[in-house]
């Protein structure tokens, strides 16, 4: 599985994006894989496409893409959060993506370079 991080995302849905033709070649290369976001990181990518009243649009296109959706435990992710921003000082949606891909190793696609570095630093595959 290959958890998506917001900057890969909006980069696929809006062409004039500066990382929009970089997303497109990440999803093609790894078409054969199975995509999870999380909630947190998907309701960051809609909120352009809300602003814009496209948001069924991009919902669409995320269907289509077959995107799912990457659950976390609620009991734990909380505390688990809490640590990983404490220790990497992300921001917490960045955190959210390492939360989705953490419990099954997951590769994370970004093309934010702090996320790339503590994913890389927890052991995570990290493709950009």
């Amino acid at each position: 599985m290959i958890i998506l991080d917001a900057s890969v995302m909006i980069g696929y849905l809006e062409p004039s994006d500066d990382h929009h033709a970089r997303a497109v070649q990440v999803l093609l290369n790894s078409e054969t894989e199975l995509w999870g976001i999380s909630p947190i990181t998907l309701a960051e990518v809609f909120v352009g496409p809300a602003r814009t009243g496209q948001l069924a649009k991009a919902e669409a296109v995320i269907a289509d893409l077959g995107v799912i959706t990457v659950g976390m435990d609620e009991a734990q992710a909380p505390s688990l959060l809490a640590e990983l921003r404490a220790t990497t000082s992300l921001r917490m949606p960045d955190c959210c993506v390492l939360l989705a891909a953490m419990p099954e190793q997951a590769v994370v696609a970004t093309f934010d370079a702090r996320l790339r570095a503590a994913g890389e630093s927890l052991g995570l595959v990290v493709v950009s």
